[in-house]
């Protein structure tokens, strides 16, 4: 149990992981501060019952803790598009190119899904299973 553990510690994937949280939570950080402090200031300034409160309205008068903030909610959902974007656009999409040049170069396995590559799996220790000797497709690696 320890051994395999260790094993996964040392693959690099936990390294990744973490520098990727870490990096996620600043870049996080700078994208809340900008939100809370530019985004945020705009919106409350369309409108609201007081600017001090921002956008939305009281449930009742005198009464701040029934304030129901538009402002609030708008912010973090643009706090939200803003990280999804950059995901999207520094990761996901040179991921996916990277993955289609591989495929062009003739590495198949690159190009496989998981699940089409334990469908092949599946498929070799079926016939392997059952005595049959014609070869599965194979792809180079």
């Amino acid at each position: 149990m320890i051994k395999g553990f260790k094993e996964f510690l040392l693959r690099g994937n936990v390294i990744d992981l973490a520098v990727a949280v870490v990096v996620g939570a600043a870049f996080s950080a700078i994208v809340k501060a900008f939100t809370d402090s530019i985004i945020q200031p705009l919106i409350n300034s369309v409108g609201g019952t007081d600017q001090a409160q921002g956008l939305g309205f009281l449930i009742r008068d005198g009464q701040a803790n029934t304030f129901v903030d538009f402002g609030t909610l708008i912010t973090a959902a643009l706090n939200f598009l803003i990280i999804a974007a950059v995901v999207y656009f520094v990761i996901v999409m040179p991921f996916e190119k990277l993955k289609a040049l591989r495929a062009k170069q003739g590495d198949d396995a690159a190009a496989l899904t998981e699940a089409e590559l334990l469908t092949e799996i599946r498929d070799l220790i079926a016939q392997q299973g059952s005595g049959t000797t014609s070869p599965a497709p194979k792809h180079e690696q």
